[in-house]
């Protein structure tokens, strides 16, 4: 069960589940829009081979959105993250989707990490890709993303922050530290 706008808003009165800052203009019928940080992961030696059997640490630098915006040329990816920390409780997990009027120029926000657990806690990092022809300008703060949440049928026995997940209390956008198990 997807929440409407006026439980979300209820969940964030009674403290359990927490998006901060908050403004409550951001609201959608059954979403909340997430807004971009000011701090990029952008890829270092782009053509240089990644084996995800051995994912090097540093494929990423840390860059500064200046106040005029960061220039995505098409079939750039980079990695950013949202202003907002979010803390979901154990009841909660939520899905980020990208904003239709970006999609609509060919900006993709997640390319495949949407799903946020429950007890998860943190900036959401966004996976960004230019698909379009365009170049396409990021501005910090802008609204970049929404956030739905959904009702569990039950909380789960390991929740994120409890099952060695290692997101769960990041700061900023956090490059991939995927191992291959």
């Amino acid at each position: 069960m997807l929440l409407a706008d006026h439980q979300i808003v209820d969940r964030l009165r009674a403290g359990d589940l927490e998006i901060s800052p908050f403004d409550p203009a951001r609201v959608q019928p059954a979403s909340v829009d997430l807004t971009l940080d000011m701090f990029l992961r952008v890829p270092v030696r782009p053509g240089t081979e990644i084996d995800v059997a051995k994912v090097w640490a540093g494929h990423t630098v840390m860059a500064e959105v200046e106040e005029d915006g960061w220039v995505m040329q098409p079939g750039d990816f980079v990695l950013g993250s949202t202003i907002e920390r979010v803390k979901l409780p154990l009841d909660l997990a939520a899905r980020v989707e990208g904003k239709s009027s970006l999609g609509r120029l060919g900006l993709t926000v997640h390319v495949t990490a949407g799903f946020i657990d429950p007890g998860f806690a943190g900036q959401i990092t966004l996976e960004i890709a230019n698909l379009s022809p365009w170049p396409i300008r990021l501005r910090p703060g802008m609204p970049i993303a929404q956030l739905g949440l959904t009702v569990m049928a039950a909380a789960p026995e390991r929740p994120y922050g409890q099952a060695g997940n290692h997101y769960q209390g990041q700061y900023g956008p956090t490059e991939s530290r995927y191992e291959m198990r």
